[in-house]
């Protein structure tokens, strides 16, 4: 079984300033508080083929993840997919951007879930902790770009 959460904000920035703050994963941590550490490599701005590994904390437990970029399409789009091997994964995720008049940008994120082994036991419980999180996720994604961000 695999499903999809999603979550839409608008942040008011320019769409170029939030596009490069989330292509760097390593702001990750700002808004996702599951996101002990993580890392780029390489250490280069991120491209397609650019691989981020992370530890992270769900349901008390800590795993690594491993993320390569798929896509790459500034400012407009950004595709991963979670290359590790944990019970549960995102398949595929991604950012997408559109201006909006007045300066700010429309943000929508999504993650696709699927259960490995036990984790298709899991997955159901992982989908419904994201989609009840999904608000309050993408409320998070804005207020860390905007206060990374200077107000134009």
């Amino acid at each position: 079984m695999a499903g999809q959460f999603e979550a839409t904000v608008v942040v008011d920035r320019p769409i170029d300033e939030v596009f490069a703050f989330l292509a760097d994963g390593r702001n990750d941590p700002e808004f996702s508080p599951r996101v002990l550490r993580i890392e780029r490599d390489p250490d280069t701005p991120t491209a397609v083929g650019t691989v981020f590994r992370s530890t992270v904390k769900d349901a008390g437990m800590k795993t690594s993840r491993e993320f390569r970029v798929t896509a790459l399409e500034a400012p407009a789009k950004l595709r991963w997919a979670e290359v590790s091997k944990n019970s549960v994964t995102a398949r595929e995720g991604g950012y997408d951007l559109e201006a909006l008049p007045g300066g700010g940008t429309r943000v929508r994120i999504f993650n696709v879930l699927e259960g490995h082994g036990l984790g298709k036991l899991l997955v159901g419980l992982a989908l419904a902790a994201a989609r009840k999180d999904a608000d309050g996720f993408g409320a998070r994604i804005k207020a860390a770009a905007e206060a990374a961000i200077a107000s134009p």
